[in-house]
């Protein structure tokens, strides 16, 4: 069974950075894409970021793009997510997520994903 767990979130001010990560145990971690979503209340969960199985191809949301950064590092099976310059828009619950099949590209929407983080909490308020 996969699971993935994700860490690092918190209250941050707008302008301040934040790393979140996402640990997976459970299967082949190095064959997997991985993506990142958030979730405002009141709004459905929106596409964040993807990385390829060896982070070659990634892929960003227009709203984050040159503000966020995806990584993964297959030997500590984690994917992170750098968020710089971090806005009170940004605020959500950010979720992990992870597919196993044609993991040669990036994928954007949720239904393309099989595996799901709890998900952590990022506020940016002043």
């Amino acid at each position: 069974q996969v699971q993935l767990v994700e860490s690092g979130g918190g209250l941050v001010r707008p302008g301040e950075s934040l790393k979140l990560s996402c640990a997976a145990s459970g299967r082949t971690y190095s064959t997997s894409v991985m993506g990142w979503f958030r979730q405002a209340p009141g709004k459905e969960r929106e596409f964040v970021a993807s990385i390829n199985w060896n982070g070659g191809s990634t892929d960003y949301a227009d709203s984050v793009k040159g503000r966020f950064s995806i990584s993964r590092d297959n030997a500590k099976n984690t994917v992170s997510l750098q968020m710089n310059s971090l806005e009170p828009e940004d605020t959500a619950v950010y979720y992990c997520a992870a597919r196993y099949t044609d993991y040669g590209g990036t994928y954007s929407h949720p239904h393309e994903y099989n595996y799901w983080g709890q998900g952590t909490q990022v506020t940016v308020s002043s």
